[in-house]
């Protein structure tokens, strides 16, 4: 009875718009004072649910990516990324893609792209004749690349949860990533061929060598983070370091765009947004030893068991599941409460906990556009100028394409998994 309340204490207080972490804090508090366990326990759990060293990448990705775009660098992934795709039919849709993947090897979060890129690319694309809506639409769908494509912050965190390897984790997101931006870009020739969008002038190998040799330094903290980690140089966390490191190298000496006063707002923002990651992985941990201590995964399994022993079937639920939690539930909060649910069911039918955690992330990703929560629309919304219930109506037809690519990869696992078992296996 008390584990019941406990859920209906805690979609109360979300439905009522309470912060993530205060609804688990308070659900959990109200369980542990009415079963008579020692209140010791939430502050050992909510301890050791942060005391982790590959928790310690959060803050430094999320400054690498503050860092990037404060510098000014993402105007020159965008300049860049004109220049190469954006001679197709529908060019400036297609770039909004393209620098949305060189976007997502720099930084790793949704919000932090359509924050980012988002106000440049939605200006570009206006100016150009694009509708606000498509441009809005495309921009949100983009930015859902991010978390897929190392580094990756949600990643992380499920890997820390799960057990699972981070470095085997960021590998399986890269094929991924691409089949998402090739879907995508697909969606934008088919819009662009249906209003007769624009395209900028023929491909210019000339302009192409001038934009890539400007954002050449910036194409390598990709490259070095990546690369290090898929080839052992690097840990993640020692990759976010040094990601740092390197966007600081370049924001004051080569483009001397960032001074201390600028260091020192991009210093606060980020410890502000892990501030309120930390909480709600501390507040989430005590809710997730809850659910372990009350064998919900084990009642889970057994109920789902008894509905179906299909893994097809069994599979399809555990993805509705997670698109429905992810319309009401912040991401990382999402990953830290399902997590210890979801995957010893998944591993029951056989998935691998690698597939499963790219699987999860990318149906949060979808969540992250949809409401009510949908933290990308609100961004884009203020970024855009347009009202919230515009920002869903403008994404919606890209939701499409990426619950098509769900699909794929969740039935041909051998496309998030090829890379992880060559490299690591």
């Amino acid at each position: 009875m008390e584990l019941f309340l406990m859920f209906v204490i805690l979609f109360a207080l979300l439905i009522a718009g309470a912060p993530v972490a205060v609804a688990l804090g308070v659900s959990s508090l109200f369980f542990i004072s009415t079963s008579g366990m020692p209140s010791l326990v939430v502050l050992h759990n909510m301890v050791n649910g942060i005391n982790s060293f590959p928790l310690i990448a959060v803050p430094f990705f999320i400054m690498a990516g503050h860092l990037m775009n404060t510098a000014g660098i993402t105007t020159k992934i965008f300049t860049f990324a004109r220049a190469t795709v954006g001679w197709m039919h529908g060019g400036l849709g297609h770039v909004n893609v393209g620098a949305s993947v060189i976007f997502a090897g720099m930084s790793g979060a949704a919000v932090a792209d359509a924050g980012g890129l988002g106000n440049i690319e939605i200006k570009a694309m206006r100016e150009a004749g694009y509708d606000t809506d498509f441009s809005v639409g495309i921009t949100a769908a983009s930015s859902t690349i991010g978390p897929i494509i190392p580094p990756s912050l949600p990643l992380v965190v499920y890997g820390v949860i799960a057990d699972t390897s981070i470095g085997q984790l960021f590998a399986a997101g890269l094929i991924p990533g691409v089949i998402m931006a090739l879907a995508l870009m697909g969606m934008v020739a088919f819009y662009a061929r249906l209003r007769d969008y624009p395209r900028d002038d023929r491909f210019s190998f000339r302009v192409f060598l001038l934009t890539f040799a400007d954002a050449l330094l910036p194409l390598f903290t990709p490259v070095i983070i990546v690369g290090g980690i898929l080839t052992g140089i690097f840990t993640p966390t020692e990759a976010a370091i040094a990601a740092v490191v390197y966007s600081l190298f370049l924001g004051m000496f080569v483009y001397r765009t960032l001074d201390m006063r600028r260091i020192l707002r991009v210093s606060m923002e980020t410890i502000e947004t892990t501030a309120s990651i930390m909480l709600i992985v501390a507040a989430s941990a005590i809710f997730a030893w809850i659910l372990t201590a009350n064998q919900v995964a084990q009642l889970f399994a057994r109920e789902l068991l008894g509905i179906t022993e299909n893994p097809t079937a069994i599979l399809l639920i555990i993805m509705l599941i997670v698109l429905v939690v992810g319309c009401f539930m912040e991401t990382i909060a999402a990953i830290t409460i399902l997590t210890p649910v979801l995957l010893p069911v998944a591993v029951s039918i056989g998935i691998d906990p690698v597939h499963f955690g790219i699987i999860l992330i990318l149906n949060l990703m979808i969540g992250l556009l949809t409401p009510p929560v949908g933290m990308v629309l609100y961004v884009l919304s203020k970024v855009a100028v347009v009202p919230f219930e515009r920002c869903v109506v403008a994404t919606a037809p890209f939701l499409v394409p990426l619950v098509a690519v769900l699909l794929l990869l969740s039935f041909l696992p051998s496309l998030s998994m090829w890379l992880p078992v060559y490299l690591y296996r």
